[in-house]
């Protein structure tokens, strides 16, 4: 037995004591630093994106693999639960969005309009998250777990984020409609119950394709009956569960940040922050001379809300895999996956900005604050995405089984 893996229980995983050491000292000084130079409430966020980020890793919780397992399979169970996890939220977010709130705080939704630019980029990310082979939160938390492949995914998910920015102006110059939100074209409650509808019906619709296939529906409570104590804190996690806490997470944000969990605004920072470094005079850009953007792009990252966010969930992620016993650098891996990692990275970014998010801001906090663009975009990144899991055979990947 090694100092590196130290089982802890009979018959249980063993724990990687060496780097959850390093990723528990990591946290704790993070908390301190961002406490102290930023603000306690930054620093909270830090630790809600590393609840997200365990959480997301220990149910293995991933927009990719779930479509993917539909379109190929034709099981829709990883996806009931996405949008049972959307619904949960909705019905906190749309009301205080939209009058019923009794905080007196005022709380900013994931709004965008609808337009050329949504459809466009989210049909792009779809295709990319497919070739890359996580979405915005699964390229984080796996990144986390000690993915070097998605390291690489990451890598082009920041590079074209950061590209996305110069070109959005002229996007968004392209027809589109206004931002519609629901909560405020049909009242607070009317607009929940429509978002809650809606949802209801995709998961009826999704438990029917599946039960015509394969003549039954899995049930989305499974490996609830057998969840432990110890699996709480080793994995792996009901998706359920998963649904639950990040519900819980992203509304959590909502009251600590005044709007809901995002991911790919930090990406874009970074980028543009790299730019800056090398003499690319990324200021320059109508994007970042907003004064919003301006002040981002020269402050340190840790006053940015999504990205201390995104290095809390890739902490959380590499506690979790540390706890499981699987923290891991995996490096071999053949050259056309890599190839596969950087383009799906670079579609992904560059989709996520010109359709103002990723599965989370776009799809999961839009949806859940009652903008229309988060149902345009799931439609249209679906679309993509399937178009990915065609080319993925191209790249050595697997994709569509042949019948």
């Amino acid at each position: 037995m090694t100092l590196s893996a130290v089982d802890l229980r009979p018959q249980s995983r063993t724990i990687d004591v060496s780097p959850l050491s390093i990723v528990l000292l990591t946290f704790v000084a993070g908390v301190f630093v961002i406490g102290s130079l930023v603000s306690v409430t930054q620093a909270l966020l830090f630790l809600t994106g590393g609840l997200l980020g365990l959480t997301l890793y220990h149910a293995s919780f991933g927009f990719t693999g779930g479509w993917k397992r539909f379109a190929t399979e034709g099981r829709s169970r990883s996806m009931r639960v996405q949008f049972l996890m959307i619904g949960l939220t909705a019905l906190v977010f749309i009301p205080l969005m939209s009058g019923l709130n009794p905080f007196g705080e005022t709380f900013v939704g994931a709004w965008a309009p609808v337009g050329v630019s949504v459809i466009l980029g989210a049909f792009i990310f779809g295709l990319g998250m497919q070739l890359g082979g996580g979405c915005g939160s699964g390229t984080l938390f796996t990144v986390g777990g000690g993915s070097s492949r998605m390291l690489v995914t990451l890598t082009g998910f920041i590079i074209g984020a950061a590209v996305g920015t110069a070109h959005l102006p002229y996007w968004l110059s392209l027809p589109s409609l206004p931002t519609i939100k629901l909560g405020e074209t049909f009242g607070a409650v009317n607009g929940t119950l429509i978002t809650l509808a809606a949802l209801a019906v995709v998961i009826g619709v999704l438990a029917f394709l599946e039960r015509r296939k394969h003549g039954n529906v899995e049930s989305m409570f499974d490996g609830l009956a057998d969840f432990s104590p110890a699996k709480l804190v080793h994995g792996p996690w009901p998706l359920i569960i998963a649904a639950l806490v990040l519900a819980f997470g992203n509304i959590l944000t909502l009251f600590l940040a005044g709007h809901p969990w995002s991911v790919t605004y930090g990406f874009g920072l970074w980028g543009a922050k790299i730019f800056n470094a090398i003499g690319i005079r990324v200021g320059e850009w109508p994007f970042w001379k907003a004064p919003a953007q301006a002040r981002a792009l020269n402050q340190s990252a840790l006053n940015d809300v999504t990205s201390v966010m995104n290095f809390g969930v890739i902490l959380g992620a590499a506690l979790a895999a540390s706890l499981a016993g699987r923290f891991a650098v995996k490096s071999k891996v053949p050259f056309a996956s890599w190839l596969a990692a950087i383009l799906g990275g670079l579609l992904m970014g560059y989709g996520a900005r010109l359709s103002f998010g990723c599965n989370i801001g776009a799809l999961f906090s839009g949806i859940a604050s009652g903008s229309l663009h988060g149902w345009v975009w799931f439609v249209m990144a679906f679309l993509g995405s399937l178009l990915g899991i065609g080319l993925r055979p191209l790249f050595g990947l697997d994709g569509f089984r042949k019948k």
